[in-house]
């Protein structure tokens, strides 16, 4: 019984781990695209006005 608890609490860890980081990667991969769109928008804004 005792390996059998051992083996559960590895496999609950490393499913904690594995969806921690899959939502911290979906999350960083947002702030990504955000970050890209805003950049656009900008290098967009400074060619139309012909700023420099």
């Amino acid at each position: 019984m005792n390996i059998f608890a051992l083996i559960i609490i590895i496999i609950a860890v490393i499913l904690l781990l594995t969806g921690g980081l899959v939502e911290s990667l979906q999350f960083l991969l947002w702030i990504g695209i955000v970050l890209a769109v805003i950049a656009v928008v900008l290098w967009l804004l400074r060619s139309v006005t012909g700023r420099k």
